[in-house]
């Protein structure tokens, strides 16, 4: 399942997801979207988690809780809308 976390800190790497992300189970792949032109975070990323049962119990564990001094916001993605 692929996962949505948004609000997170500019300062949080994939790293830092990877590591929150596993203590709910296998986490597959891990990206923080940062802007093309600067480098810099764009304050959000996804995680792409094997099963979809310790994704869910992710979301619901993370979803609004304080992390690095945010309060994420945490949900499945949805597909990518063709451009």
């Amino acid at each position: 399942m692929n996962i949505y976390v948004g609000n997170i800190s500019y300062g949080t790497g994939e790293d830092d997801l990877r590591d929150l992300f596993t203590r709910y189970g296998e986490v597959s792949a891990v990206r923080v979207i940062t802007d093309r032109d600067t480098g810099r975070s764009k304050g959000f990323g996804f995680v792409e988690m094997a099963e979809d049962e310790k994704a869910k119990e992710a979301i619901a564990a993370l979803d609004s809780n304080d992390f690095m001094g945010r309060d994420l916001r945490v949900n499945e993605a949805r597909p990518r809308e063709p451009r």
